[in-house]
C-alpha cells in the first residue's frame, strides 16, 4: 500500500490561498529573486514537487525521491494553463480531477471525472517504493481527507486574514497525526512532515 501526502502552504491563521485561489503572498524569495534556504531544502530533499519548467531553470536533473505521482484539483491545474503548460509536472504521472476538461489535454495528464476516491484508493494500492503526493487544492483535499497519510505542512510567517481553509467541505470526523520531522527556515517559514497515528488510516 502506498501513501498520500497532501503538501500545502498555510499562513499563520490557517488559509492555504486567498479567496480568489491566488497564493503568490507566501513566496518569500519574490522580493530578492534569490532561492532562499526554503528554496534549496525543496531542490534538495523534495526536487519532484518542483513543476517541470522550473526544475530547469534552476538545472535540477535529479531522481524523483519521494513520489512518482502527483495529483491536482482543476483550480491548481489551471495555474499552469495560465502560463501556457498542460504538463506541469511531466516528470511524474500527472492525475488532475476536473468535471470539464478534455480527456486528452496531455498525454501526460490523466484527468479523472468520476470517483476521485476511487481513483486514488487504485493508485494507492499499486505496488511501488514511491509515493502519491497531493498538491492543491483545498476542495479536492477536503473530498480525499480520509485517503491522506501523510501531511507536508509549509507554513509561512504571514497572517492572510481570510481566505481557502487546508480542507473544505470536510466532515467533521477528527483524526489524529504525529510530527515526523520539521525543519525551519531562516526567513521564518517552517515545514513539517506529519503522519497519521497509528491505528488511524485512511478508508480503503
Amino acid at each position: 500500500m502506498r501513501t498520500l501526502t497532501y503538501s500545502v502552504a498555510v499562513s499563520l491563521d490557517g488559509f492555504v490561498c486567498a479567496p480568489d485561489g491566488s497564493f503568490d503572498f507566501f513566496d518569500p524569495d519574490a522580493e530578492s529573486g534569490e532561492l532562499g534556504d526554503n528554496g534549496r531544502f525543496h531542490v534538495e530533499e523534495y526536487p519532484e514537487l518542483l513543476p517541470t519548467h522550473v526544475r530547469a531553470h534552476l538545472g535540477v536533473d535529479v531522481p524523483d525521491r519521494h513520489f512518482d505521482t502527483v495529483l491536482q484539483g482543476r483550480g491548481s491545474y489551471q495555474v499552469a494553463l495560465d502560463i501556457g503548460v498542460t504538463s506541469p509536472y511531466s516528470h511524474m504521472r500527472e492525475y488532475v480531477f476536473s468535471r470539464t476538461l478534455p480527456a486528452d489535454i496531455d498525454q501526460n495528464v490523466t484527468v479523472v471525472a468520476e470517483d476521485p476516491v476511487g481513483a486514488v484508493r487504485a493508485l494507492k494500492a499499486e505496488a511501488g517504493p514511491l509515493g502519491v503526493c497531493l498538491v492543491g487544492g483545498p476542495a479536492i483535499a477536503g473530498l480525499l481527507l480520509p485517503e491522506i497519510d501523510e501531511l507536508m505542512i509549509k507554513r509561512y510567517p504571514v497572517v492572510a486574514g481570510s481566505g481557502k481553509a487546508f480542507f473544505e467541505g470536510a466532515d467533521f470526523d477528527p483524526a489524529s497525526f504525529e510530527r515526523v520531522e520539521s525543519t525551519v527556515f531562516e526567513q521564518g517559514s517552517d515545514y513539517t512532515l506529519f503522519r497519521r497515528a497509528r491505528g488511524v488510516t485512511g478508508a480503503g
